[in-house]
């Protein structure tokens, strides 16, 4: 649904010749913040979003194996501090759009959860991930045009979302002393 929400803004956004793009993050702009929520559906054209639907479709898909709540909690998760990430160290003067910042979230939580949760199929699962979509990791370097801000933070918000929902903490039996 998300992915056809993507697509569908995009075919609206050729039409307004790009003018939906407006409403990425703006860092530190409080009308900016409203792109936390509207960046991931924003894209600067067809082959941008192309680029961004195959690894979310793929990696979406991987997570929303383990169910609906985990897929739009880690979706929750990653888009907040991903966005928030970049509203608060983004360039001024700069708009950020695309769901790379989610692309990446999806990568850094299928590596990570394998060493949150201890199991061994999601640690074999976290290195084929990391086989098929490690490339990506150059995103998180600083280049220009692309907002590296957001790959970066949305990979932190993928780790928290794997920790959050596969970490052993509070899962111990209480002792009494």
């Amino acid at each position: 649904l998300m992915s056809a929400v993507m697509w569908g803004e995009e075919v609206v956004d050729t039409f307004m010749d790009g003018r939906l793009d407006r409403f990425g993050i703006r860092p530190r702009q409080v009308d900016g913040l409203d792109g936390i929520v509207l960046s991931p559906f924003l894209h600067s054209g067809f082959t941008h979003l192309i680029a961004n639907t195959i690894p979310f479709l793929v990696l979406g898909t991987a997570i929303g194996l383990g169910g609906m709540r985990r897929f739009l909690t880690v979706t929750v998760i990653t888009a907040l501090i991903g966005g928030l990430g970049t509203w608060l160290i983004g360039p001024e003067n700069t708009v950020h759009i695309g769901a790379s910042g989610l692309v990446f979230g999806y990568l850094s939580y299928l590596v990570s959860r394998g060493l949150f949760a201890r199991k061994l199929t999601y640690l074999l699962g976290g290195i084929v991930v990391l086989a098929v979509y490690g490339g990506a990791l150059w995103g998180l370097l600083p280049s220009p045009g692309i907002s590296w801000q957001g790959h970066l933070f949305g990979a932190v918000g993928g780790v928290v979302a794997a920790s959050v929902l596969h970490s052993d903490r509070g899962r111990a039996e209480p002792t009494v002393t």
